[in-house]
């Protein structure tokens, strides 16, 4: 059987769904992947994946102007002539179910995320919905990665109750995740930010409770791993976290493919986003049994057990974000020790991407049976 896998970038299907193709491709299936290619091509055909590369930007502030992305996709799907389509992102979403359509191919997508058009009220957010109303009529299947993303389709008649399930996120390989000693030994306290370099990501308010905590004490280190979005409006200005850096307010890792190298030095990962689908650190650190502080919102609060594997903040709070941090740090390794052995049990329950992987494997035969 010929699958494709559509999604926005190369990076996203090569870091967070190589282990459901890997999956799909132990099975005998040829494995077809559709994105734009920011460089991790060569990684996916490596492990076996036949890439198509589609060009768009995330980034216009007109949905309108991707009407086009239609015609490439039939284009693309036409040449590879699948049994099925597995979409992932916004754009593929809407625009590939809509080709899909077209082809009368079979379509299983994936609401991985909202993104910031559901969080801002604006003219993008109206026209998102209609197109995600008009697009998802046309899928098969529609997998939501948190029932609060789920309830906002079905609420505002976005999509059919019947065609939906919802997922623990994307899931994460749990014997590769799992508690590791620290290869960096230090007393001061490490907390840890992973994530893109934005403000909807609660970059700024992770920041300014940096800044308070420094002044308080000495013993703690505030670091950041993850990549600059220059083209995203909600983007950090560039120069503001260069100086921060040099004031040595916050330490800055970069970005890496190699996440686990940096989660297994952190005493605590913080993540303040203002809305997620299931946040990929956030179950990633939960499986590597590492304590979080994180928003009250969608896609964060579903991974951790407030007061039991972490704490739970208000969302664009500066302040609370830092009552929580400090609460943190200030545990007993008694208290740290119960929470790092929580956060492992309940990823272990909940987060296992073989529960991931099952879910494709059995809706793809309901759909072929």
């Amino acid at each position: 059987m010929k699958i494709i896998f559509s999604s926005n970038v190369a990076w996203s299907v090569h870091n967070f769904r190589s282990r459901l193709l890997n999956f799909f491709k132990s099975k005998d299936h040829e494995i077809f992947v559709v994105a734009n290619n920011d460089g991790y091509r060569d990684k996916l055909i490596d492990q076996g994946f036949k890439f198509f590369e589609i060009k768009f930007s995330n980034n216009k502030k007109n949905p309108l102007l991707d009407i086009l992305l239609i015609f490439n996709y039939i284009k693309i799907y036409k040449k590879i002539n699948p049994d099925i389509i597995f979409h992932n992102a916004v754009k593929p979403n809407i625009y590939g179910t809509i080709a899909a359509d077209f082809l009368n191919i079979p379509t299983i997508n994936n609401i991985s995320g909202l993104g910031t058009v559901f969080i801002k009220k604006t003219f993008s957010t109206k026209l998102v919905r209609f197109l995600y109303r008009f697009s998802q009529k046309k899928a098969t299947k529609v997998f939501f990665q948190n029932r609060d993303d789920f309830k906002l389709f079905i609420n505002n008649k976005l999509i059919i109750r019947d065609k939906c399930r919802v997922l623990n996120g994307s899931g994460s390989d749990i014997n590769y995740f799992k508690p590791l000693p620290k290869t960096y030994v230090t007393e001061n306290f490490q907390f840890l930010f992973v994530g893109r370099l934005l403000y909807d990501k609660g970059i700024g308010e992770y920041i300014d409770a940096a800044k308070n905590l420094k002044k308080k004490y000495s013993n703690v280190d505030f670091n950041i791993l993850g990549p600059f979005a220059e083209n995203n409006s909600s983007s950090i200005e560039k120069d503001k976290f260069e100086k921060l850096v040099n004031l040595k307010v916050i330490n800055y890792f970069g970005e890496t493919d190699k996440v686990i190298d940096f989660l297994r030095n952190a005493d605590c990962v913080v993540l303040p986003s203002y809305r997620e689908g299931m946040s990929k650190a956030l179950i990633e650190s939960s499986c590597m049994g590492i304590p979080i502080v994180t928003t009250n919102v969608p896609g964060c609060r579903d991974v951790i057990e407030d007061n039991k594997t972490g704490f739970v903040c208000k969302v664009k709070n500066s302040k609370d974000l830092e009552n929580k941090m400090e609460k943190m740090m200030n545990l007993n390794s008694e208290q740290i020790s119960k929470m790092k052995i929580l956060a492992r049990a309940r990823a272990v329950k909940f987060f296992d991407d073989s529960l991931v992987n099952k879910a494709y494997f059995d809706e793809l035969n309901n759909i072929f049976n």
